[in-house]
C-alpha cells in the first residue's frame, strides 16, 4: 500500500533530474565550446608577453599624467613691476591739474547725488570710488548703463552728476546711457584714456588720464587703465575729505564695524571689566592669602585699594614671581602692600580704547593691563591687553 503511493513520487523525482542533467549538459558543452574557441584565439585577447593566468600590465592611459611646475622668473617679474611704475609715472607726469581742479570742484558742488557708470573692469573701479564717496558721508552711487535702460534711471534727476569711467570712451552701452540721462537733467562727466573719443563729444565735461600703454604684453588687458583710474578716483576722493573738513568722529559714525570704527568709537568703559569682576584687595592683605584671588580673575594682577575704593597700587604675578625668587620662605610673612607698585599707569574711563593700548604698549616697558579710575582716584575698573585684542582692537 505504502509502496504504491511513494513509486509516483520518485517517477516524478526521476524526471525533473533528467531534465535539469540535460539543461547541465548542454549548457557545458556549450562552455567547452567557447572555451576552446578562446584557446584558438587567445593571441587577440591577451596583452603581447603576457602570460594565460597572470594580470596583464597596466596601461600607460590609467597612469596620472606628470605634472611640471612652471616657475616664476625673478628677473621677468621685477621687470613687470618697474614697467607698471614707469607707466604710472607717465599719469602723474602728463595729468592736466586743472582739468582734475575743475573735476574736484565740480564734484564738491554738487547739490545732488554723484552717480558713477561704467562697464567691464572701469565698472567695477567706479563701483569702488562711489562706495569710497559714501564712506565719506558724500551722497553717491552706481548706475549700471544696462540695468539704467531697463527702469534704474529713474534715480537721475536734475541736480545730480553722472560720472563715466571709460577706458576708450566708445563703449555702446555707456554712449547709448548718454541721451537718455540728458533728457533727465543731469550733467554728465567722461573720465576717458583714448584721445578724440565719441564720450567726450557729448559730455558736459571731460577728464582725460593720461596712458602710454598697458603691461599686459598685447596691450589689451586693462591693467594699467584700470590703476590709473582707481589712484585718481581715490584721490579726488580725499580732496573731498579734506574740503569738507571730515573729522575722525563723523568718519567713525560711518564704520560703526570692523577694526577701523572700533578704534575711533569704542571708550575705555565700552570694553573695562566693572567692579563686580575686579581682583582687589587691601594692603594689609598677606601676598600669599590673595594668591586665588590673584589668578582667578583673568587679570594678571591684584589692585590695592584702600577702605574708599581708593587705588594705592597694584601686585602683579610678575612681581609674585620676583618676590618668592628673593624672599624665599619670607613671603609668607610678606603683605601686598609692602611688594605693590604704587605708582602704576592708569587711565580714565572716558579715555578712547585704542589710547589705552598705546599706553600699555608705551616704553619703559609694556604692561597687559590698566586700572580705570575716575578723576577722584577711585577704582572703577582695569582694562586688560587681552580684552582689547578680543574686542577687535
Amino acid at each position: 500500500m505504502i509502496k504504491s503511493r511513494i513509486l509516483p513520487y520518485i517517477y516524478k523525482v526521476r524526471c525533473e533530474f533528467a531534465y535539469y542533467t540535460g539543461i547541465i549538459r548542454e549548457f557545458s558543452n556549450c562552455f567547452i565550446t567557447e572555451s576552446s574557441l578562446f584557446k584558438e584565439h587567445r593571441h587577440t585577447f591577451e596583452p603581447r608577453g603576457a602570460k594565460m593566468g597572470s594580470l596583464p600590465p597596466s596601461p600607460d592611459i590609467f597612469s596620472p599624467p606628470k605634472e611640471t611646475q612652471t616657475q616664476i622668473n625673478p628677473n621677468e617679474l621685477l621687470n613687470l613691476f618697474k614697467s607698471q611704475q614707469k607707466y604710472l609715472n607717465f599719469f602723474f607726469q602728463n595729468l592736466d591739474l586743472s582739468q582734475t581742479l575743475t573735476f574736484t570742484q565740480t564734484l564738491l558742488n554738487a547739490k545732488g547725488t554723484i552717480f558713477f557708470t561704467g562697464v567691464g573692469k572701469s565698472g567695477f573701479v567706479a563701483q569702488k570710488i562711489s562706495q569710497t564717496l559714501v564712506s565719506l558721508g558724500i551722497k553717491s552711487g552706481f548706475l549700471s548703463p544696462v540695468d539704467a535702460l531697463h527702469g534704474d534711471i529713474g534715480i537721475l534727476s536734475q541736480y545730480d552728476l553722472l560720472i563715466f569711467f571709460s577706458k576708450s570712451g566708445n563703449t555702446e552701452e555707456l554712449l547709448r546711457l548718454v541721451p537718455c540721462a540728458k533728457a533727465k537733467g543731469a550733467f554728465l562727466i567722461s573720465v576717458t584714456s583714448l584721445e578724440g573719443n565719441l564720450l567726450t563729444s557729448v559730455c558736459d565735461m571731460n577728464v582725460h588720464l593720461p596712458l602710454e600703454r598697458e603691461l599686459c604684453p598685447f596691450d589689451l588687458a586693462p591693467v594699467t587703465s584700470t590703476a590709473i583710474q582707481m589712484v585718481f578716483g581715490d584721490t579726488v576722493a580725499i580732496a573731498l575729505m579734506g574740503a569738507k573738513n571730515l573729522t575722525r568722529d563723523e568718519y567713525a559714525a560711518n564704520h560703526p564695524a570692523g577694526r577701523i570704527g572700533k578704534s575711533l568709537i569704542f571708550k575705555v568703559k565700552d570694553v573695562m571689566k566693572k567692579k563686580e569682576e575686579l581682583p582687589v584687595c587691601r594692603e594689609e592683605d598677606l601676598i600669599m592669602d590673595q594668591l586665588v584671588e590673584l589668578t582667578s580673575k583673568g587679570c594678571g594682577c591684584l589692585l590695592v585699594v584702600d577702605e574708599c575704593y581708593h587705588l594705592i597700587g597694584t601686585f602683579t604675578d610678575g612681581d609674585l614671581r620676583r618676590t618668592l625668587k628673593a624672599s624665599k620662605e619670607g613671603i609668607f610673612k610678606l603683605t601686598v602692600g609692602e611688594m605693590c607698585n604704587r605708582n602704576p599707569r592708569t587711565i580714565g574711563p572716558d579715555a578712547m580704547a585704542v589710547e589705552a593700548m598705546q599706553k600699555m604698549e608705551s616704553p619703559p616697558s609694556p604692561v597687559q593691563f590698566l586700572p580705570v579710575i575716575d578723576h577722584q582716584n577711585t577704582m572703577i575698573g582695569i582694562v586688560t591687553l587681552h580684552g582689547l585684542v578680543s574686542a577687535g582692537l
